[in-house]
């Protein structure tokens, strides 16, 4: 475990659209092109293992900037190398951190200087959500996935903790872009939950306009 005097102040960030990491999560990744190859060589060459997931921005915000303020950094737990000599890998998440300045031109993958502030509960223990409803949600999650074709291991995810299945849920179900962002800036387990229902629900319901997640 981590303490935030232990997170450094740069880090290298992989934009990757609809890719979402959360702390305390696993999120397994195929590397294959030449720049992350790289980034994932100087990675293992730090203290800290670190590289920061962020959302890219659909079109440049005011400030030019073209990637989401808030993404999650995780450490890079695990690695196995192809014969064609692409990375598989596995990051595991630590904490949210905040863009303060994206780095271009020093590396062939951008840097940049992050904050941890106000994060500081993702170093901490698994979150619990007090007025999580699992016999609710389950069959609202059931109704979810056979409108979107999906299967899963039921028995799993009744005896998953709350955490790792609204975590693992929000990383996995075929939100939109921006919807995945809002579900990574939650501010508590519990406004996750209340996003995730509220998106499975706009689905079921056809996913009308003016339903649509701001």
């Amino acid at each position: 475990m981590m303490r935030p005097t232990d997170l450094p102040a740069t880090i290298p960030v992989f934009p990757l659209p609809g890719a979402l990491l959360l702390p305390r999560a696993r999120l397994p990744l195929h590397i294959f092109e030449p720049r992350y190859l790289q980034m994932i060589d100087d990675c293992l060459k730090t203290e800290h293992r670190l590289i920061g997931m962020v959302q890219p921005r659909a079109q440049a915000g005011k400030d030019g900037r073209t990637l989401q303020t808030i993404g999650c950094a995780g450490r890079l737990t695990q690695l196995s190398e192809t014969e064609d000599g692409r990375y598989m890998i596995t990051l595991a998440g630590v904490s949210r951190y905040r863009i303060t300045r994206e780095i271009s031109g020093f590396t062939p993958y951008l840097k940049a200087d992050v904050s941890w502030d106000g994060f500081e509960r993702d170093l901490g223990k698994p979150e619990v959500d007090e007025g999580f409803d699992r016999p609710a949600f389950l069959d609202l999650l059931s109704r979810y996935f056979e409108s979107q074709h999906l299967s899963t291991d039921w028995d799993s995810l009744r005896d998953a903790d709350e955490e790792l299945l609204l975590n693992s849920l929000s990383m996995l179900c075929p939100f939109e872009q921006e919807e995945k962002q809002a579900l990574l800036e939650a501010p508590s387990l519990a406004t996750r939950r209340e996003t995730v229902v509220t998106l499975m629900e706009i689905a079921l319901r056809g996913g009308a306009g003016e339903d649509k997640l701001q």
